[in-house]
């Protein structure tokens, strides 16, 4: 049907409908604004399907030159000019929105006439969505902080500025790859960055568990000390030590998200275990954090405060400290064998099982064997599960610390059982 009406309609014509079409669509919105607002505004639903058209046939008369398209778009922008200066001269406060989208008109004539179509409509739509949404877009500046805009600032910093300028080859004697390591960091400060984001917006429905699942793909470690100190002044155990052992569980779920982005072969031996681990984990906690506590009247539940993860210098931190644990972990594999692998793994577990994980992750299965990899990973995770049982009982209360190491060193147990079959 619509071959039929192309061979019938000279294409021109339908062109002319879709620029009119979506001129008439800003144009119909700047008309509903003139209405509500009162005050001299520019524009309506005749002006800008005049403006769009006017466009359209400047772009067909500039074929294969652009200079009276250039020229017409100059005048119009000239008479934006002139609108602007006589907001100026009213006392109401003057914005460009009105002119701005006049400008976007022609621009939406033009690229039709060049077989832009999906441009077109995406400027047209995207425009009548700004101009419509300009309360809640302005309310939204005054609900975020500074401070949050600077932390997108620097995510763009990492990942479309720095990421981009590095050298995608081996360099050096140990043939670290600059993009390859960089690459870690950004994903490293995504999914830390996407969970924060989620604490932020639901800190006031999620309570603590949710906070422990987002902060579990934040950071295990760090979410088990922070709800152990919480623990020891709400006197809720079961509530805390469900929590702590539910944002350890959401660990191998991240660990195996992360693994997945740089070796997805290495994923897919992981992924039974740590699926099962993750799931497993998750649902006991979640019971256990239901169970009721003898201070569940007195003792609020409150979402411990998410910290903003994203700092430059974490990040420069992070990269040297995988540079390191990449480097260690080859001159491990090469003069100390699969034994010193193991034992390096479950000693990386004390701190941040991140660099070694995503370190086996790079290196591809000519470096470490998928197998050999695999198993260093989860004795790196069960190292690590350990460790935040000793954390949580010692920075917990006794009640909270006891229930807390018990579950954590139980997880730790069932995450080696999966070496049986590797």
């Amino acid at each position: 049907m619509l071959a039929e009406l192309s061979a019938e309609v000279p294409p021109d014509a339908l062109k002319i409908v879709l620029v009119l079409a979506l001129s008439l669509f800003i144009g119909l919105e700047r008309e509903e604004h003139k209405q509500r607002e009162p005050g001299y505004a520019f524009g309506g639903i005749r002006t800008l399907p005049l403006i769009g058209l006017v466009s359209y046939a400047l772009a067909l008369l500039s074929t294969p030159l652009l200079v009276p398209w250039v020229i017409g778009f100059a005048v119009v922008g000239g008479f934006m000019m002139f609108s602007y200066n006589h907001k100026l001269a009213d006392a109401n406060p003057a914005g460009l929105a009105a002119e701005i989208s006049a400008l976007a008109t022609f621009v939406v004539g033009g690229l039709v006439q060049h077989e832009r179509y999906w441009i077109a409509t995406t400027i047209a739509v995207l425009s009548v969505l700004l101009l419509e949404l300009k309360k809640g877009l302005e309310g939204l500046t005054r609900r975020i902080p500074s401070s949050e805009i600077v932390a997108v600032a620097k995510f763009l910093v990492l990942s479309v500025v720095v990421l981009p300028a590095l050298p995608n080859r081996g360099l050096g004697p140990f043939q670290l790859n600059p993009f390859k390591t960089w690459l870690v960091v950004v994903a490293i400060s995504g999914v830390s960055y996407g969970s924060y984001v989620l604490r932020r917006l639901l800190k006031e429905r999620g309570g603590v568990i949710f906070s422990a699942i987002l902060g579990g793909a934040y950071s295990s470690t760090v979410t088990t000390v922070v709800l152990a100190r919480q623990a020891k002044s709400e006197q809720r155990p079961n509530l805390f030590a469900g929590c702590i052992l539910t944002a350890s569980a959401v660990m191998y779920a991240r660990l195996e998200i992360l693994v997945a982005l740089f070796n997805p072969g290495l994923a897919a031996e992981l992924a039974p275990a740590f699926g099962g681990l993750a799931i497993v984990g998750g649902l006991a906690g979640w019971v256990i954090s239901r169970r009721s506590d003898r201070g569940d009247a007195a003792a609020p539940e409150t979402a411990p405060v998410a910290k903003n993860p994203l700092e430059l210098g974490a990040a420069l931190f992070f990269s040297l400290i995988f540079i390191i644990v990449l480097i260690v972990t080859k001159l491990a594999r090469e003069y100390l064998g699969r034994a010193g692998l193991y034992a390096l793994a479950a000693i990386m577990g004390v701190t941040d099982v991140d660099p070694f994980v995503l370190g086996l992750a790079q290196g591809g299965p000519v470096a470490t064997p998928v197998r050999l990899a695999a198993i260093a990973i989860v004795i790196a995770a069960a190292s690590n599960s350990v460790v935040k049982a000793i954390y949580a009982y010692v920075f917990a209360d006794r009640a909270t610390g006891r229930r807390s190491m018990f579950l954590l060193l139980a997880l730790a147990a069932l995450g080696l059982i999966p070496l049986i079959w590797m």
